[in-house]
């Protein structure tokens, strides 16, 4: 399974439009046929370069097994759940990172099941619940400086 975007490729910097010096709208994103059995996707993106730790950018969980591609400035809807980024939001939150370059990870998970949370579950409970369903997964890494 790859994950890919229309508006940068692995390891380039991401355009401005989705950061918090732009629009601070999410990127276009798109992978490929998962594995046989798929239930559900998991996409998080992070930020493993901030100063207090990881940072949790966008969470999204029980994506439709169907789904191919999310578009720029993706709204979910039922069954599509949001988990609570490190601003304590159930949104996207673009790169805006303090000083430097930062690297921002969106990882795409297979799942063979659906997740039985609630609206803002925190990344460790999906991460918990994830275990031992993970059927594929598929990472994009962009970069960012203000």
């Amino acid at each position: 399974m790859n994950l890919t975007s229309s508006a940068f490729a692995y390891g380039q910097s991401i355009p401005v439009k989705y950061s918090c010096k732009g629009e601070d709208v999410s990127p276009p994103l798109a992978w490929d046929e998962p594995p046989a059995g798929v239930r559900s996707f998991v996409l998080i993106m992070d930020d493993p370069d901030a100063p207090m730790g990881t940072w949790d950018h966008w969470i999204l969980f029980n994506i439709l097994p169907e789904a191919r591609f999310l578009p720029e400035n993706f709204r979910p809807a039922r069954p599509i759940q949001v988990g609570r980024n490190s601003w304590g939001k159930n949104a996207y939150g673009g790169p805006c990172p303090p000083s430097g370059t930062h690297r921002y990870f969106f990882r795409l998970y297979a799942l063979d099941t659906t997740l039985d949370l609630p609206d803002g579950a925190s990344k460790n409970a999906i991460l918990t619940a994830m275990r031992g369903h993970i059927l594929a997964q598929a990472e994009l890494m962009g970069t960012f400086r203000k």
